[in-house]
């Protein structure tokens, strides 16, 4: 990976350059993953003007024994105390760069402050989201680890549904599928895992309770593994114990139809409210269109929520090979609801169209 790490630090010094800047500095930790391949806590990463250096914290062990790739230097700063980014400003400023790029949407105030102060002569320009950008078509490498990541999750979620559930509380469960997320080979879970039961079930992040599972009710899971720093999402409903009921069977197939319509629409130039629009017109046709909330799917990657927006007010347009979810949901208070959430990768029609990662069954089980 030395060489993709390498080429896409390329395209940022490219884009720095053509804008005035001679250096960047990235400190939001999800791009300097993205620039160096590792973000330990605390890092900044400086690109250019003569080399790329990854600057972090004095005595700091890094993430799970991962490395920076061969072409980048890591300097650990002397001081315990020391400020990464100051000490970058610095080093930009003494190899003679006369514009630094910094992420100006991350720093504070009193850390911007401190890099103008470190380097007077040093001009300090936005980068913007330029890095958030680069990152939102994935490459090969990226969807391969996203595509383990939505493995371990479907393992998880399947072996939970063979066991018996009746009884148990929400809390448990939840604790109960990030320890198999782990057990599986992700580095942890890639959000805190949602179960929601019975008149909880339906709502999107429900934080799980000590309310226990009971015959009859409708169950909501959503989680995600985090695999090599790449993060997935599923979410699922199922009924407990006997048949379900008329008007759990007629909310189920409402919201199914919603997300496959919100599928269905993925491909590369569809419009970002497009996609929204097509799931939550479903939702509108049934009166229920209130309960969807501010969107109905976004993109995945090193983090769980990217960009990506799949909302009624989104600009923008759908490229191929940008991973995204799709999870309408509809909460019935007093009741419950549905929720069904996957994640996919948009492809053209030509290669078969949106490829589905997350693939345990979207049928309404009776567990």
């Amino acid at each position: 990976m030395s060489d993709v790490h390498a080429a896409r630090r390329g395209r940022l010094r490219a884009h720095c350059s053509g804008t005035g800047s001679d250096a960047a500095l990235v400190s939001r930790p999800a791009n300097i993953h993205y620039l160096a391949g590792v973000a330990p806590p605390g890092a900044v990463l400086l690109v250019g003007p003569a080399e790329d250096i990854l600057i972090r914290p004095r005595d700091l062990p890094e993430e799970g024994g991962a490395r920076a790739d061969d072409d980048l230097r890591v300097h650990a700063l002397d001081a315990p105390d020391g400020d990464p980014a100051v000490a970058a400003a610095d080093l930009a400023g003494a190899a003679g760069a006369g514009a630094m790029a910094v992420e100006e949407h991350h720093l504070t105030v009193a850390r911007h402050r401190a890099l103008a102060s470190v380097a007077p002569r040093l001009r300090l320009a936005d980068l913007g989201r330029t890095v958030e950008e680069l990152r939102l078509v994935k490459d090969d490498e990226e969807i391969a680890c996203l595509r383990i990541a939505a493995e371990i999750a479907d393992q998880a979620l399947g072996e939970l549904l063979e066991s018996i559930l009746v009884g148990r509380t929400e809390r448990h469960l939840a604790l109960e599928l990030e320890r198999r997320l782990v057990d599986h080979g992700a580095q942890g879970p890639a959000f805190p895992t949602a179960v929601g039961t019975g008149p909880h079930s339906g709502r999107a992040g429900h934080v799980p309770t000590d309310r226990r599972v009971e015959e009859g009710d409708f169950l909501t899971v959503c989680l995600g593994a985090r695999y090599r720093g790449y993060r997935c999402e599923i979410g699922r409903t199922f009924v407990i114990g006997a048949a379900p009921d008329d008007w759990q069977i007629e909310l189920y197939d409402m919201v199914f139809a919603a997300q496959r319509a919100g599928r269905e629409a993925l491909a590369p130039g569809a419009e970002y409210r497009e996609v929204d629009h097509a799931a939550r017109q479903v939702l509108d046709a049934a009166g229920h269109g209130e309960a969807l909330g501010p969107w109905t799917g976004h993109g995945v990657g090193l983090e769980i929520d990217e960009d990506p927006k799949l909302s009624p007010a989104a600009m923008g347009k759908l490229d191929a090979c940008v991973p995204v979810t799709v999870e309408p949901g509809v909460h019935l208070p007093g009741r419950g609801g549905v929720r069904i959430d996957d994640t996919l990768v948009v492809r053209p029609p030509a290669d078969g169209g949106p490829e589905l990662l997350t693939i345990t069954t979207k049928e309404l089980l009776a567990l």
